[in-house]
């Protein structure tokens, strides 16, 4: 599957997908701009693809038509004839370059089937079945974009991504609520005294669900913790990115922790000069990472690492040396020092 044809996406699709993940995520966009080069144009691509797949859910009302639409786009790819989009032409030339499996995207298309259809989960497992699809399938394919596909270090991707799916679930409890749909597991809402229909009905803060919403992010903590040993099984160059990525996700779980009265109607921010201050702790830290002792995957994801197992691999990636992040890193500063001139005055900011 390694490309051999030319490329499919021209300069101007890859400036495209850069402006999607810009003005889509501050937080990933400042990330991977210390990713090394051979990484970020790829990975700028998967987001845009990405982003455009749940766009086109959400804007679509969750029809089935618009998923069908979806998934024909991603087999036009898969066939090396895109749709005349941005994000198409990024998306066919690294899965044919990276030997992206098909199973993972179209994981990825189920997980937002599931999310069209308003699927609620009784289970906190049948909840990771969801994370598994719509967060842990990115983290395998930005982990085969690093040239990585031992299952090990895929299994840790797959534990960092669902614990930033958790996360997110964490802080839009409100938002989605307000959109009519719930993520909490419903066997913890009964046991903690919430019916789920009548908060969906009513959405009201309290103490029972400030309490399922702390159970869920210890769960997502305990799941970075389990990542961390998969960044220092990464190539050196990549490690500060995506360490910085997963320190940006877990602070957001302090901030919703710190929210203040009607929790619903908030939504927990982390400041610019935060996220700096994590990312110098990434770029300091991420050297001395280690791979730490081997865990089993979560039961959700084993299906995704089984597909990267089938999957031929395709030819090495060349990766810079990790000394590429000094001028990386001075970018993303003046890039914060811009923001903080730009909101002065607004200390917070959406991550």
């Amino acid at each position: 599957m390694h490309l051999s044809s030319p490329d499919c996406a021209r300069p101007a699709d890859h400036a495209a997908c850069r402006e999607a993940i810009r003005q889509g995520s501050r937080s990933f966009h400042a990330a991977s701009m210390i990713l090394p080069d051979a990484v970020r144009e790829p990975a700028y691509g998967l987001y845009a693809f990405c982003r455009l797949s749940d766009d086109a859910i959400d804007l679509g009302g969750g029809s089935l038509a618009a998923l069908e639409r979806l998934r024909e786009r991603l087999a036009r790819a898969y066939e090396r004839r895109p749709l005349p989009h941005a994000a198409d032409r990024a998306m066919a030339d690294l899965v044919a370059r990276f030997a992206i499996p098909r199973a993972l995207p179209e994981a990825l298309l189920e997980g937002l089937a599931w999310d069209a259809e308003d699927r609620r989960f009784e289970e906190f497992d049948d909840l990771l079945d969801y994370a598994a699809r719509v967060a842990g399938t990115v983290g395998v394919m930005m982990t085969l974009i690093m040239g990585v596909r031992d299952p090990q270090t895929l299994a840790r991707a797959c534990d960092l991504g669902v614990a930033m799916q958790l996360t997110n679930i964490a802080r839009d409890v409100g938002e989605d609520a307000r959109n009519g749909r719930l993520y909490l597991p419903l066997r913890w809402l009964r046991e903690a005294g919430v019916d789920p229909d009548a908060f969906l009905e009513a959405p009201a803060p309290g103490d029972a669900l400030r309490a399922v919403i702390a159970r869920l992010l210890r769960e997502a903590d305990a799941l970075y913790a389990r990542a961390r040993h998969g960044v220092g099984r990464l190539p050196p160059a990549c490690r500060p990115a995506i360490l910085a990525a997963a320190l940006f996700y877990a602070e957001i779980g302090r901030a919703v922790e710190r929210l203040p009265g009607d929790t619903l109607a908030m939504r927990a921010r982390v400041s610019d000069l935060r996220k700096l201050a994590l990312l110098a702790r990434a770029v300091a830290t991420a050297p001395l990472l280690s791979a730490g002792p081997s865990a089993p995957p979560l039961r959700a994801v084993a299906f995704l690492i089984d597909a990267v197992a089938a999957a031929p691999s395709p030819a090495p990636v060349a990766i810079a040396r990790p000394w590429h992040i000094v001028p990386q890193f001075q970018r993303v500063l003046a890039m914060f020092e811009r923001l903080e001139r730009a909101e002065f005055g607004d200390q917070m900011v959406e991550p």
